[in-house]
């Protein structure tokens, strides 16, 4: 059977069809829009927990972008995007790629959070998490400068990991990347793979590479835009 990839706009799930057209794959994509912020009730319906992205294949059906990346490079991969155990890349593959997930998504759902209590930036706890959340960006930004792709010299899901916290989280969660001059060459680097423009085409074909890949935010989300200036925010 097709593998089946349940792609909820403008979220996670945006690595998992970059990922597909990376390895040139057969695969289904089924598309659900926000309704408005969150997805709407027929996507919840696909998993427990409601969460993107979900892939399904044969029996299979499974959440976590995490879970879903590598579950497809090891079923559809051949090898490809992974160092092999033993490459002197795949340390480096390994932390980066958990790293995405395990850190600077982490810090951007934190200040995420805090930004919906409307606690402003004076706010200890706010300004806590800045700090941080800063120190990961110079700390990837401080590795690009010495690599052209995070785990060395060949790009790997590792970068298909990252990506999207540097690009489609800002529509939530904006911040600047002007600061991060080797973070800012790297997105120019992925916005030329044609694998990276396929998906994006296909799976979010209103968003703008060139204004996810800047400096300067991207566009809020709509529906989370529409919702800060009902409240005045």
């Amino acid at each position: 059977m097709t593998l089946t990839v349940h792609h909820l706009g403008v979220s996670q799930s945006d690595r998992v069809v970059w990922l597909c057209e990376e390895l040139g794959i057969d695969y289904d994509l089924e598309k659900y829009d926000r309704s408005p912020i969150m997805a709407p009730a027929e996507y919840k319906e696909l998993h427990p927990l409601g969460s993107a992205p979900v892939i399904e294949d044969g029996e299979v059906k499974l959440a976590e972008s995490g879970a879903c990346v590598e579950y497809i490079l090891q079923i559809y991969g051949n090898g490809r995007l992974i160092p092999k155990p033993g490459h002197k890349d795949y340390p480096n593959y390994l932390y980066w790629f958990h790293f995405a997930n395990g850190t600077l998504q982490t810090g951007l759902v934190k200040l995420m959070v805090l930004s919906t209590l409307g606690l402003g930036e004076s706010n200890e706890d706010v300004k806590r998490h800045y700090v941080r959340q800063s120190q990961f960006l110079e700390f990837m930004d401080q590795r690009l400068s010495k690599v052209s792709w995070l785990a060395g010299d060949q790009f790997t899901a590792a970068d298909i990991m990252n990506v999207c916290c540097l690009t489609t989280m800002r529509c939530f969660m904006p911040y600047d990347l002007g600061p991060y001059p080797n973070i800012l060459a790297y997105l120019k680097r992925v916005a030329a793979r044609d694998g990276y423009k396929r998906a994006v085409e296909k799976g979010d074909p209103d968003l703008d590479i060139e204004k996810l890949i800047g400096a300067t935010p991207p566009p809020m989300q709509k529906g989370l835009a529409a919702a800060l200036q009902a409240r005045g925010g």
